[in-house]
């Protein structure tokens, strides 16, 4: 298994694509939501990585950027369901029936399914600490999730599959997991080429499922038809490239620092935008997974924001 390195000495423009990152990812979840006005979810899904994928290889090809090597491809098409077609589908089916802020607070929980996929699949393993801060952020995700779990396991007549919809953002942040744990193994490729083809791979697995339950869309007005554009481009696109950028510049512990600005940033953006009123344990879920992500990685942390010598 190839080794996985971290940065002692992430650069400026590192920092810049987190915090780049942070304000977008925060705001996908509020973006998402307004696109849901006038599309169903599969097309919500195909939209964002179609765009996406047009958008980054066509820089692919104008910058002359090589195809992924043969040994790349299937790390490639892993990545691509796990890392956009199954998350996007979901995120995009569960914000029908939650606030745009919880499928944000729920991305915060990454960094907690990172840690044991890590101890598993390569030389990043648990210790006290870690095994500490990710029960302490599992705990968060339990009050998260919590109201919905007994329904969903006692779900009749009286109730539909709108129940399952908090399972399904968090499901999603599993399957985000499980492709940064692949993207940080996969062989040598340009961060732009693995950007493209993951979201290449994304469209094919998407569009045949749009088309078939959903069918082809038509334009709903400026704004979900620009909501639309903008997921295609920004979110997806954008923060595809720099998501690989900093994984493979600065270290995927690094890249989890993205994950304690989301869910402040789709928690703003969801009561500013779409005047949201969020129930007390959203917030206490909040504050029990940022807890937990604190205290399993306070000495990376450290590390990263400490002074250099």
């Amino acid at each position: 298994m190839t080794e996985i390195r971290i940065s002692d000495s992430p650069s400026a423009s590192n920092w810049a694509s987190i915090a780049a990152l942070g304000v977008i990812w925060g705001g996908t979840f509020m973006v998402v939501s307004i696109a849901l006005e006038g599309y169903g979810p599969l097309t919500v899904a195909a939209a964002r990585t179609t765009l996406g994928a047009l958008a980054l290889l066509g820089l692919m090809v104008a910058l002359g950027r090589p195809l992924p090597t043969r040994a790349a491809w299937p790390y490639i098409l892993i990545i691509g369901a796990l890392n956009s077609a199954l998350p996007f589908s979901l995120l995009s089916w569960g914000q029908q029936y939650v606030p745009s802020a919880f499928a944000g607070i729920s991305m915060a929980a990454l960094p907690l399914f990172v840690l044991p996929l890590a101890h598993v699949f390569s030389d990043e393993k648990m210790d006290r600490r870690r095994v500490i801060g990710v029960t302490v952020g599992f705990l968060g995700a339990l009050t998260l999730v919590g109201p919905n779990l007994g329904a969903a396991f006692q779900m009749g007549t009286s109730q539909g599959w709108e129940v399952l919809a908090p399972l399904a953002c968090l499901a999603a942040t599993i399957s985000y997991a499980v492709s940064s744990v692949m993207t940080r193994t996969c062989p040598a490729v340009d961060p732009i080429s693995l950007a493209g083809t993951t979201l290449a791979v994304g469209t094919v697995l998407i569009l045949p499922a749009m088309l078939i339950v959903e069918g082809l869309p038509q334009w709903q007005g400026l704004r979900s038809g620009g909501a639309i554009i903008v997921l295609g481009l920004f979110p997806t696109a954008l923060a595809a490239l720099l998501r690989v950028s900093v994984i493979r510049s600065a270290g995927a512990v690094f890249m989890t620092l993205v994950n304690y600005q989301v869910p402040l940033w789709s928690v703003f953006f969801g009561w500013l935008i779409l005047s949201e009123d969020l129930p007390l344990r959203f917030f206490v879920a909040l504050g029990l997974i940022l807890c937990g992500v604190a205290i399993s990685q306070w000495k990376t942390v450290i590390r990263i924001l400490g002074p250099r010598a």
